[in-house]
């Protein structure tokens, strides 16, 4: 993944899009040249967060609001029969290749699901929430929920090698 900023004149739709494909492109660039093993490796006990982790979870995330909520999707979750979005988390068992191919195919689908919606306006019901709840704020939470998960890599990443920066 290429991590491009947003841009600066875009409108709302290309700047949301933007924003969530370069949040994506960080997460990506956090696990960069690691080993299964180290990517594997919770580095802030008592946590067992992992960067494999961190990628599974938001694999079942992209999942969850593209695909479930917005597109409709009945789609079991990749990691829990039990719907259990923890185990996600659990990356023990995990590789790279696998935890990133689904990723990847996740993030795929959320696209395809964001470009065929007719615009932000669009409206679905989240239980979770009893409430409906527009494409955009899906968008902006997205952009929230991998925010809030970079910040958690960059401390992983420097924990395992020393690597900062974003």
């Amino acid at each position: 993944m290429e991590r491009i900023g947003p841009p600066l004149t875009g409108n709302e739709r290309e700047t949301l899009r933007a924003y969530l494909d370069f949040h994506r492109a960080t997460l990506a660039w956090k696990c960069e040249g690691l080993t299964d093993e180290e990517l594997r490796r919770p580095t802030s006990p008592p946590s067992t967060l992992s960067l494999l982790g961190l990628v599974r979870h938001m694999a079942e995330v992209e999942r969850q609001w593209f695909r479930r909520t917005i597109g409709g999707a009945v789609v079991p979750h990749l990691w829990s029969e039990e719907r259990d979005f923890q185990a996600a988390y659990d990356a023990s068992g995990s590789t790279r290749a696998e935890a990133f191919a689904a990723w990847e195919a996740e993030v795929e689908h959320s696209r395809a699901v964001e470009a065929a919606a007719a615009s932000l306006d669009v409206t679905v019901h989240v239980p979770k929430w009893e409430a409906d709840a527009s494409l955009r704020l899906v968008m902006l939470h997205m952009i929230h929920e991998y925010a809030r998960h970079n910040g958690h890599a960059d401390f992983l990443r420097e924990a395992i090698d020393g690597t900062v920066g974003a």
